[in-house]
């Protein structure tokens, strides 16, 4: 008797974390409000602890990294100056990145900063770190000073 109640249990067990898991499943992308909320946090901590800090903190830290969620900073000329999903790209001039369609990507954020200071470049295609896909994406960004920080969400 007291096998049978133990299995029943197990059982009950699994399957409660198999829903669970389910529902940590739907959940695993980044939303616009998420990358909103992380670029103005990144923007604090610009503020509070200076460019070098931050821009480490972005890159390699893990303070701002949330599932397909991390911070990226561009100098108003294209250069990157924090990637929290490629370290090997900061530092490089992107101005002329392109993504698979020919959109002029960091052209698009430094037009968009340069011109109204915050908001959603949209339209684009990025590899998501997550599901190392070329998915479509969108990006909202802030101009702080000379830089621009932004958080994008990835739209499978």
């Amino acid at each position: 008797m007291h096998l049978i109640s133990t299995l029943k249990f197990l059982l009950r067990t699994a399957a409660c974390t198999l829903l669970m898991s389910g529902v940590a499943w739907a959940g695993e992308a980044g939303t616009a409000a998420e990358a909103e909320a992380m670029v103005k946090k990144a923007v604090a901590y610009i503020k509070a602890n200076g460019n070098e800090k931050a821009f480490e903190e972005f890159t390699n830290g893990k303070t701002f990294k949330d599932r397909d969620l991390y911070i990226v900073v561009y100098d108003l000329q294209g250069k990157n100056l924090a990637q929290g999903a490629n370290p090997k790209l900061v530092g490089k001039d992107l101005i002329g990145l392109k993504d698979p369609d020919g959109k002029p990507i960091i052209k698009m954020f430094v037009d968009l900063a340069k011109e109204k200071g915050k908001g959603w470049v949209e339209g684009y295609k990025f590899l998501n770190p997550v599901s190392q896909k070329i998915e479509g994406k969108a990006m909202y960004l802030e101009r702080l000073g000379d830089v621009l920080v932004g958080c994008g969400v990835y739209k499978s």
